[in-house]
């Protein structure tokens, strides 16, 4: 018998077995999307969304990381501005918030909005 991650679990697949009940545990891995709305910080007109953070917590992360795979086919033009983009992304990481946008494709700029970012 496999390790379950319950008693429960272990007692509902012991009552499968019994009952002569084919069945994989955990066996599948089904993907989902959640159902949300993201609701950028500004908009400029030519289009470019603008995401300013101060901090910039792991929920964010993954939120633009669902985003940017969701719109992979037609991708939106998201940008951050940080107050520190050299604040590391946790206690324990030596990635900064700038590391992090450069690994995943993400313009960023600190402080003030480069004029090219609105030309």
């Amino acid at each position: 018998m496999p390790r379950f991650r319950s008693k429960f679990e272990q007692r509902l697949a012991l009552a499968l077995k019994r009952a002569g009940v084919k069945f994989g545990y955990e066996s599948e891995r089904i993907g989902y999307l959640k159902k949300h709305h993201y609701t950028p910080d500004f908009v400029l007109e030519n289009g470019v969304m603008l995401e300013a953070k101060g901090r910039f917590m792991s929920s964010d992360r993954a939120k633009h990381l669902l985003i940017q795979k969701q719109y992979a086919d037609n991708p939106l033009d998201i940008r951050f501005v940080f107050m520190r983009a050299s604040n590391t992304l946790n206690k324990r990481s030596k990635t900064t918030y700038g590391d992090w946008c450069d690994k995943h494709g993400f313009l960023w700029c600190e402080k003030s909005i480069p004029r090219s970012w609105f030309d």
